[in-house]
């Protein structure tokens, strides 16, 4: 734990445990070596009381007014971010490559939405297609022909070179569907130059207590680095299990980074939608 800044580094066993001790339940049996490991880091004692330290963070995951999870692909394979609004307090949690941990942090509610497009490594920097730029702005193809492309990338050693990689993935592409000239040409750059996909999904009561009452939002971008900033349009999210086939159409438009940060407002509720989560924005 960090106390300077209300930080901590947590796995799932460990919030497993430290959950069921704050809503009054026994943690499982095979819990034993996360509370024991809690007990070590000085988050509980013997007689498994909490650290009062942990009061902010496992209020707002007890009863959070609002549940925001990043999903993050990428070369260094998935990770899942999120975000927790509460009545009081706002906590983060953020994971890292091949790390069982993640870092779970309280941060000043009025910064919530600095906190979400640090999640995703939003910059300004991304140029805008200039008018000689040939590429194509929006890409439409199907589901299966994209995912074609990213296995063959994630197939490439990473000792191979840029033009390797290109002519691997165009290959791919090209045998996944029908691409015209200009389209595969643009969609072989964006994979090769894929930083990560994401989808941002926001969930919360529009009337608290009421579990029929449950609304969400969501969007998802790819981030291709120098290429900018692109917005799945289609399949539109939210996308629920088995929605999804090799044969559905896929958008993809090239969109500016001051258009992802109005996406990431929109994807919060309203005053309308929850009760407290606007005051913050």
């Amino acid at each position: 734990m960090d106390v300077a800044r209300s930080r901590f580094r947590l796995g799932d066993d460990h919030v497993v445990v430290l959950f069921s001790l704050a809503t009054g339940e026994t943690p499982p049996d095979e819990m034993a070596p996360a509370r024991s490991e809690l007990r070590e880091r000085g988050l509980l004692n013997q007689a498994d009381e909490l650290s009062h330290l942990l009061f902010p963070l496992l209020q707002t995951l007890i009863s959070p007014v609002v549940a925001v999870s990043l999903e993050s692909a990428g070369r260094q394979g998935k990770l899942h971010h999120g975000m927790f609004i509460g009545e009081d307090h706002v906590v983060t949690h953020e994971a890292w490559p091949g790390e069982a941990e993640s870092e779970y942090a309280c941060v000043e509610p009025s910064m919530l939405l600095w906190a979400l497009a640090d999640m995703v490594n939003l910059r300004r920097t991304a140029p805008a297609p200039s008018p000689n730029d040939v590429r194509a702005t929006v890409v439409e193809t199907t589901v299966g022909t994209l995912d074609a492309g990213l296995s063959a990338l994630e197939t490439m050693p990473r000792t191979a070179s840029g033009h390797e990689e290109r002519e691997h993935i165009r290959n791919a592409l090209a045998a996944g569907g029908p691409l015209d000239g200009q389209t595969l040409s643009t969609c072989t750059d964006m994979i090769a130059e894929l930083r990560s996909s994401w989808r941002m999904t926001a969930v919360w009561q529009r009337r608290p207590g009421e579990p029929d009452s449950v609304a969400a939002r969501a969007f998802a971008v790819w981030d291709c680095g120098p290429l900018g900033y692109w917005h799945r349009e289609s399949p539109e999210e939210p996308v629920e299990a088995g929605q999804v086939g090799p044969n559905t159409p896929l958008k993809l438009s090239r969109v500016p980074a001051a258009r992802v940060w109005e996406l990431i407002t929109e994807t919060l509720p309203s005053a309308e939608g929850a009760r407290t989560a606007v005051s913050y924005v």
